[in-house]
């Protein structure tokens, strides 16, 4: 039988803190920290000294040519150029674990993208996620952006910090957070109500679509109500959906006078 370790991809990831924080969150996951240059940067610095602590291995450290004593050189190359590490990608977490514990009086947030195709939106949404106390991520299987070392060196952490899960049907996935409790907002230009007016009274989860054809019709159906983001400008009406959903996020999560 084939273990669920040997299922789950070894990723090639070159952002110190992306490294850093899987070191902390997961550190038998870190097969090695592989380093060209014996005087690496602050931040991988950083990675090497955890590394030690949890007993991952450190490879390497001869000082490339392209790396001489120019700082500029040196800052330049300091994600991609000196140092790397081998981490098996993270588990997801099951449906029901997911949203095990939606309080209805407490107004936290789950967020969901519907088939959104570029790794470094998907990073950047679990970035924002991760920032904001997100409390979980839903992310399509099919023809999405897989959850690469793009979207974890991008998440910069995120993908450490949100728990998240990845169905094949996402409306079933939204009738299961419904069932739990949630009330599921979808996002369109075209709503009523902007998100930054919505009462923070209820957990939600929001749903954010494809990068040129937003929600699909059966997400959409799914939905409890709408929301939008109103341009105060003139000259930029759209927004890419990472920056959509850092906006979103913050609207939604943000502290409620009074609440425990």
């Amino acid at each position: 039988m084939i273990s669920h370790d040997a299922l789950r991809l070894m990723l090639t990831l070159k952002n110190p803190h992306a490294v850093l924080a899987a070191i902390k969150a997961r550190p038998t996951d870190v097969a090695e920290i592989t380093l060209r240059t014996d005087r690496p940067v602050d931040a991988w610095r950083e990675v090497v000294e955890a590394a030690a602590a949890a007993g991952v291995p450190v490879r390497g450290g001869a000082e490339p040519p392209a790396f001489g004593r120019r700082g500029k050189g040196r800052d330049k190359e300091s994600r991609a150029g000196i140092a790397q590490a081998s981490v098996r990608e993270r588990s997801e977490t099951p449906l029901d674990a997911l949203f095990g514990d939606v309080d209805p009086d407490r107004p936290d947030l789950w967020v969901a993208l519907d088939q959104v195709q570029d790794p470094h939106n998907v990073g950047a949404v679990f970035r924002s996620a991760a920032f904001f106390g997100v409390r979980g991520l839903i992310l399509t299987k099919d023809r999405s952006a897989p959850l690469s070392a793009v979207a974890y060196d991008t998440a910069c952490g995120g993908i450490e910090a949100v728990p998240f899960h990845q169905p094949t049907n996402l409306a079933r996935s939204l009738e299961a957070a419904k069932k739990a409790g949630l009330w599921v907002l979808g996002t369109s230009e075209h709503a009523g109500a902007d998100v930054f007016d919505l009462p923070r009274d209820r957990p939600r989860l929001i749903v954010l679509g494809n990068e040129q054809s937003g929600l699909r019709r059966l997400t959409a159906d799914k939905c409890d109500e709408f929301c939008r983001l109103t341009p105060a400008g003139t000259a930029v009406t759209s927004l890419n959906v990472s920056a959509a959903a850092a906006a979103s996020i913050a609207a939604l999560a943000r502290a409620v006078p009074g609440a425990v």
